[in-house]
């Protein structure tokens, strides 16, 4: 009892007051700030790209612990999580759900047969979507996230994304050289 204790005064201090994520009927953990939407693609892209925004879609599963991680964790961290708010329109799938969804071409489909066309294999698995502009040029994806990432890892994740350095670099060399410009710094990153 007493080490359960003081992990959570440690995680409290670490992470401060948590911001509490639901269980939704489906069994997902839900974020107030997903986003609702009627699951089109096409649209959801020209809606988040009118706001300055990405589309991530999260693949995640019922008792997935990694999901869980994701939520008690990851999105307990508020820079992280208020980053993530500013920059992306965050549209989360059941990988075995069975809404309609509609694809980026127009075919619409479960959820469940999406992530089978996508090969999604993990969860969570988040894939970022193109720009309209990427998508006219045959893009129909710019980067995938396959499975947990440790928030340092994360962040940096959408970072990549956000920046556009998917389009010089592998997301390895870009953490390669965050790494480097904050040893300039004197920074020590906190990679749990």
């Amino acid at each position: 009892m007493r080490r359960f204790l003081t992990a959570a005064v440690l995680l409290l201090a670490v992470f401060g007051p948590a911001r509490a994520a639901t269980v939704g009927e489906d069994g997902l953990h839900k974020q107030s700030w997903f986003a609702e939407t009627f699951l089109i693609l096409a649209e959801d892209m020209a809606e988040a790209a009118a706001k300055g925004k990405r589309v991530a879609v999260i693949f995640e599963q019922k008792g997935c612990p990694y999901c869980r991680e994701m939520h008690t964790v990851n999105f307990q961290v508020p820079e992280l999580t208020d980053y993530v708010k500013a920059h992306f329109m965050v549209v989360q799938l059941n990988l075995w759900g069975a809404r309609e969804v509609t694809d980026l071409d127009g075919k619409a489909l479960e959820e469940r047969a999406l992530a089978r066309r996508w090969r999604v294999n993990f969860t969570p698995t988040i894939v970022f979507l193109p720009t309209p502009e990427e998508m006219k040029a045959g893009e129909t994806e710019v980067a995938r996230m396959p499975g947990y990432f440790k928030p340092f890892h994360f962040q940096s994740m959408f970072e990549f994304v956000k920046a556009g350095a998917y389009k010089e670099q592998s997301f390895q060399r870009f953490l390669q050289h965050k790494f480097e410009d904050l040893e300039k710094q004197g920074k020590k990153p906190k990679v749990w």
